[in-house]
């Protein structure tokens, strides 16, 4: 009996699959010992209580207290600790079982033991593991009760109700605090994959997906209630003979320092990101007049950047900016007219700042 940290539902052999399968039998190990050693309270207050005989009492001692450390060995060498470990579930489970008609079915511990064998298989989140389980547990009661005569005494008194006690509530806390800990560790992960997902690796700003969502709740936020929004897209001037010149690692470098840039130039409440390659965007919560202030001064600032490597090179930027527009228009068209103003820049000689006008709507 195990208050099991959930071993993983497959074998997948990888480098950290296959460390959390050698580090199972360990971690198994402590559970069943606690678990084993719980149950061992109640069967031997029965166990007085029925005045049983040696062979009783010493299969008990055997399943309680030298089981945990057979198990654990045996996992612990195996080939495949997972597929052991199974087997020793199989094992707890047939064990429990046997201990009921050593009970004579007394009621109250022969429900929690078989309860809570049945509660650690479920724990495991090994798919139907306990359902499998079931067939060595009726077995072990079906022998055990052969050999005991299938002798009863239903009633439970009040010590071996007390002995029950430690199971119930210590069993119970160690597995929630495992559980908690799992879904603690999952959270972590799924705040970690949610950071991969907002976040550019290269840059640190936003993903092109994350940036969209921004943008549009930005667009939205002007067409209801007609708040100041103005789209910035820029892209790095010859960044293609950069690259062919000095090497992508400091293409790189450039890239980062362009962010850079943009995180300690951008007004707040502004959202930046990385649409992809070269190219770069920023949804700004003002006007125009001052979304071309801060453009050039992005512009200016960028033909400063010194990479360390290459003191010599300079960079700059081309910048497109549009007005949000009409009702009825979405992200798409706001962001295909300052495209337009990005190419008239590029157009006119790069490293400079063109703007659009409000985009209509098309003539019905």
């Amino acid at each position: 009996m195990t208050a099991s940290a959930p071993p993983p539902a497959t074998h997948v052999p990888d480098s950290g699959s296959a460390s959390r399968l050698r580090s199972l039998p360990k971690r198994a190990y402590r559970f069943r010992i606690l678990g084993m050693g719980l149950a061992s309270l109640p069967l031997m207050a029965v166990l007085r209580e029925l005045d049983a005989g040696v062979l009783a009492w010493s299969w008990m001692a055997l399943a309680c207290f030298a089981w945990p450390h057979v198990a654990y060995a045996s996992a612990a060498r195996s080939a495949d600790p997972f597929k052991a470990e199974l087997r020793n579930f199989m094992v707890d489970s047939a064990l429990i079982g046997s201990f009921v008609p050593m009970l004579h079915f007394n009621l109250l511990p022969s429900a929690v033991l078989a309860s809570v064998a049945i509660a650690d298989k479920i724990n495991t989140g090994v798919r139907w593991l306990w359902l499998r389980s079931l067939p060595g547990m009726v077995g072990a009661l079906l022998v055990g009760g052969l050999l005991t005569g299938f002798a009863v005494a239903y009633d439970t008194s009040p010590l071996v109700m007390m002995a029950c006690l430690p199971i119930m509530v210590i069993h119970t806390l160690a597995v929630s605090q495992s559980s908690y800990q799992l879904v603690r560790k999952v959270q972590k992960q799924n705040q970690q994959l949610a950071e991969l997902t907002r976040r550019d690796q290269l840059t640190g700003l936003a993903s092109r997906g994350h940036w969209q969502l921004e943008a549009a709740s930005l667009l939205e936020r002007h067409q209801a209630q007609g708040r100041a929004a103005t789209l910035l897209l820029l892209d790095v001037d010859h960044f293609k003979a950069i690259n062919d010149r000095y090497g992508h690692g400091v293409g790189d470098d450039v890239l980062r320092g362009i962010a850079g840039v943009m995180r300690h130039t951008l007004p707040l409440g502004s959202h930046a990101g990385r649409l992809g390659g070269d190219e770069f965007a920023v949804a700004l919560p003002i006007s125009l007049r001052d979304a071309e202030a801060i453009a050039e001064r992005l512009r200016s600032t960028v033909e400063a950047i010194e990479i360390p490597t290459h003191p010599g090179l300079r960079c700059s930027i081309s910048l497109g900016l549009a007005l949000p527009p009409e009702a009825g228009l979405a992200l798409r068209e706001w962001m295909e007219a300052a495209d337009r103003a990005l190419y008239r820049a590029k157009n006119a000689g790069r490293n400079q700042t063109v703007s659009r006008d409000p985009v209509q709507p098309p003539a019905p």
